[in-house]
């Protein structure tokens, strides 16, 4: 197999197609504003039985300011769409890194492939209840992922401006309900117990906690994006704030205003008795019907721009890893007309296809099954990640000569190791509780157990590559120099861990 710079693009996505707004928008799509507060909310608290669900939004906004403020000090002296990866490389070793890579690329396919469960259900129930057309979840979830493989491998500029519509709308319309069911308080009163502190002690905090992660999974991608951004140094800072922001007020305030309008002791019978509708049922004696129609279609745009915005990101790293020759390296080749990673997307596109066949063929249930277990899983994932990458931050700049002062550089990192760690400890304690199963249900430790699994197999990879090809394995963390293989350099590194 012969190729060459010029005919794959191998070595660098499409440059300076993307600024603050279109970086903002790709990763609040993906955070799905709608998605998360009609359809993540509401299932988070029938499954767990928490009432503290806005409460939980807002202190893993607050971690996650936190975490932020070392993640966007390490994007200013690293630019790859490797993201976690490449942090977890540069900060705590190749093999820890490509360890990292693993969980990544099954956390992010989990929040993607689970999405479209939420998909293919709501579209058809939608498409039953205006038109009366019975279409089955799996014959929508299959329409909904050839759009999103046909955008996959699209300008990536292209995708921008289709989510920057659908989010602004979408955002424009959970404000407005937020707003009728607040002036709709049950029993004439606004109660404030379900944004109460006590709630952080509560039982089942650890499952409201990742049912809240997974609301924000994909804020972290401003990094991902960073190769094709204008100013990477100060676009991925301001993009990265701004979308823990606005998803953390969207969120708390959202899921605080359904308790209002169903009184805080009845959400959660509320929630597991009209389920995704719990959201449109409270609005509907208030606004014209075509108001509603209208809202319903933005929740399945919502879960659409969301899985667009994670089918990129897979496939960008996908893209890291090739280039890298961490993974084949067909995965590194990009469009020549589109400089989008079209190995990365096809495959990502494939292994959706492959499971929503599985998942269609065992009658599973696409809400409970598909979109609530395995996003929270991917959630779980993503956490775990998170933590690591706090880790690697301190060890980053630990040995680089920097300027960025110990709050960016220790202090912040440390605490939000911290912080996520302690998330990510009382989750897997009480996973149990998220999946809605019996305490001595192997489900509890397999969907966890899979990325010890996969954690794992990538260190055991990037140990072999070590003695068999060590010019690859000089490359791990390169990016766009990987072609080059050499010891890790950047203008700030002093000394690299192996």
């Amino acid at each position: 197999m012969s190729h060459t710079r010029t005919d794959t693009v191998c070595a660098v996505l499409a440059r300076g197609r993307l600024g603050i707004p279109s970086v903002v928008f790709f990763v609040i799509a993906a955070a799905a504003p709608l998605t998360v507060v009609a359809g993540g909310a509401t299932t988070g608290y029938a499954v767990t039985g928490v009432t503290g669900i806005p409460v939980a939004y807002l202190l893993v906004a607050a971690v996650l300011a936190l975490f932020a403020v070392g993640y966007v000090a390490m994007s200013r002296r690293i630019v790859n769409a490797g993201a976690f990866y490449t942090y977890v490389t540069r900060g705590l070793g190749r093999p820890a890194g490509v360890g990292a890579a693993m969980v990544a690329l099954l956390a992010y396919n989990a929040m993607q492939i689970g999405l479209y469960g939420g998909a293919g259900a709501v579209t058809a129930q939608f498409l039953d209840d205006r038109y009366g057309w019975q279409l089955t979840w799996w014959m929508c979830a299959l329409a909904v992922w050839a759009v999103v493989t046909v955008l996959g491998v699209a300008r990536i500029d292209l995708n921008g401006k289709v989510l920057a519509v659908v989010l602004v709308v979408e955002c424009v319309v959970a404000l407005t309900f937020d707003a009728i069911m607040l002036t709709h308080p049950a029993d004439g009163t606004v109660s404030f117990d379900t944004l109460a502190p006590s709630h952080v002690f509560a039982a089942g905090i650890g499952a409201a906690l990742v049912t809240a992660i997974t609301g924000f999974v994909g804020f972290e991608g401003t990094v991902v994006f960073s190769e094709e951004t204008k100013d990477p140094r100060r676009t991925i800072a301001r993009a990265t704030y701004i979308a823990v922001a606005v998803t953390g007020l969207l969120y708390g305030l959202s899921a605080w205003a359904m308790s209002v309008a169903t009184g805080p002791d009845r959400i959660v019978a509320a929630a597991r008795a009209d389920g995704t509708d719990l959201i449109f049922n409270l609005v509907a004696p208030y606004l014209h019907q075509s108001v509603i129609t209208v809202a319903r279609v933005l929740f399945i745009t919502s879960l659409f721009a969301a899985l667009l915005s994670f089918h990129h990101t897979v496939a960008r790293y996908l893209f890291a890893l090739g280039r890298e020759r961490v993974l084949a390296a067909v995965f590194g080749r990009t469009s020549r007309r589109t400089g989008a990673p079209k190995a990365g997307s096809l495959a990502q596109s494939g292994l959706a296809f492959a499971v929503l066949v599985g998942y269609a063929l065992a009658g599973a249930d696409p809400i409970v099954h598909l979109f609530f277990w395995i996003t929270v899983t991917g959630g779980l994932g993503v956490l775990a990640l998170m933590t690591a990458t706090s880790a690697a931050v301190i060890g980053f700049f630990t040995r680089t000569t920097h300027t960025e002062g110990p709050w960016r550089s220790t202090i912040a990192p440390g605490i939000a190791a911290l912080a996520l760690g302690g998330i990510l400890t009382v989750t897997l304690r009480e996973f149990d509780t998220l999946l809605g199963v019996a305490p001595d249900s192997p489900l509890r430790w397999a969907f966890p157990a899979a990325y010890a699994a996969a954690a794992l197999l990538g260190i055991a990879w990037a140990l072999i590559l070590r003695t068999i090809d060590p010019h690859r394995y000089a490359a791990i963390g390169l990016g766009a120099d990987s072609d080059t293989a050499g010891p890790l350099r950047t203008p700030d590194t002093v000394r690299q861990p192996a």
